[in-house]
């Protein structure tokens, strides 16, 4: 059979099986997430053997320090697969929910009732975990998947997968619920990117490349980000040791993801406290800090920043660092070089706070907290399916809510239209 026949027939089964996955009754849903999670943590030793041989193939393809972490299943990685699952099967069911019920004068009686999305196809790189995540994000809200992960982590995703069929089997629920295309050909993507009478939504997450190609070949909605360009902006009033220990956080506890903290907005009335023994704790956490000209009078030993560096995404143990004049300024800067990905502010001053919520305008805004919990799971979704920066039909981590539409639902007595 061809790549394109391949491809076209497992569509067409995602098809079929999203009917009767609409139709699936809670109790079901969850018992066979709460059966994958224990069936994930039993497999934990076949997982992490297949992952290896994933892991050794990109050592050996000298992939980046970045693309390696993301890509690696340890113990605690495949525990929190399985945690993120119960929590999911734990989440209200939101499939059927009444949104909202109005009466018309002819006494029609209008509502919204939330229904799966149908078919949803997942484009992804390096990280296995989301093979786990994607597939029971979309078995709660109903909806039936195609998964194509990266070739770096073809092993991983198979394995997984395996578990995760032997579930749904058991089950007795349609086959085709959860597929993985094995498929590493890049063909096996522009195929599926084709496939618009079978396949409602793609979600790609990866590298800013990945998602602009699928952007530019899909006849199919594509919900995405490009990168992540967060911020973290310490005003003049922020609590200077929990800005150390937020900043630090946000860039240093896992610098090759995208709610890593990139830049770093510092009020100039407190840069020359805030800053010596900031960049002392970056320094020797092996932080690279770039600054802008204000702050190279402080910290005279680091790199100049340039132009580029504002709107860089370095997915590493890099840092710009400007110093601004005012909240508004720090605004006007997100603004302009941000991703509308994930901002923070660090302050006591309750005004800003709620200013800084109100006018930036990206997915996720914190206050006093790390950049590092936007994300599904830290945010009480149970997991991400990923993160939409377009605003249509979701911002933001998407959980299973996101994963359902609504559809009008009226009642009547009897009316017929004068």
């Amino acid at each position: 059979m061809t790549i394109k026949k391949q491809i076209r027939e497992m569509a067409k089964k995602a098809r079929e099986a999203s009917y009767k996955l609409a139709n699936l009754s809670s109790r079901i849903k969850d018992q066979a997430l709460l059966d994958m999670a224990e069936e994930l943590t039993k497999a934990a030793a076949q997982l992490k053997k297949a992952n290896a041989e994933d892991v050794k193939l990109a050592r050996q393809k000298s992939l980046s320090a970045a693309m390696i972490d993301r890509l690696t299943l340890t113990d605690q990685v495949i525990q929190t697969m399985a945690a993120g699952l119960r929590e999911i099967a734990a989440l209200p069911d939101p499939v059927g929910q009444i949104v909202k019920m109005w009466k018309r004068p002819n006494g029609l009686l209008v509502g919204k009732m939330r229904i799966p999305l149908g078919v949803i196809g997942i484009i992804y790189e390096s990280r296995p975990n989301v093979t786990a995540d994607a597939a029971a994000l979309c078995l709660k809200a109903g909806n039936a998947v195609i998964l194509r992960g990266g070739s770096e982590a073809i092993n991983s995703n198979l394995a997984i997968a395996d578990v995760l069929q032997r579930v749904i089997q058991k089950h007795g629920l349609p086959e085709a619920a959860i597929q993985v295309i094995p498929i590493v050909s890049r063909q096996a993507i522009e195929e599926m990117l084709n496939l618009e009478e079978f396949i409602d939504l793609i979600i790609p997450r990866g590298g800013e490349d990945l998602i602009r190609f699928v952007t530019a070949h899909s006849k199919i909605p594509v919900i995405k980000h490009y990168k992540g360009v967060c911020h973290v902006f310490v005003d003049a009033s922020a609590d200077i040791n929990m800005a150390q220990e937020i900043c630090y956080n946000a860039k240093v506890q896992r610098p090759g993801v995208c709610n890593a903290m990139e830049t770093m907005l510092v009020h100039r009335a407190i840069a020359p406290q805030f800053l010596p023994p900031m960049a002392q704790k970056f320094t020797q956490a092996g932080v690279e800090l770039r600054g802008c000209p204000e702050t190279k009078k402080i910290l005279p030993a680091i790199k100049p920043a340039d132009e580029e560096d504002w709107g860089k995404e370095y997915l590493d143990l890099i840092l710009a660092v400007r110093i601004v004049d005012s909240l508004d300024e720090a605004i006007q800067h997100i603004i302009r070089y941000g991703s509308a990905h994930t901002e923070a502010i660090v302050t006591q001053d309750y005004a800003h706070a709620q200013r800084f919520l109100q006018e930036v305008p990206s997915s996720t805004v914190l206050v006093n907290a790390s950049t590092r919990f936007s994300d599904g799971f830290q945010l009480g979704l149970g997991a991400e399916i990923g993160i939409s920066t377009t605003k249509l039909h979701a911002f933001g981590p998407m959980g299973v809510e996101e994963l359902t539409t609504t559809k009008f639902i009226v009642y009547g007595s009897g009316q017929i239209r004068q």
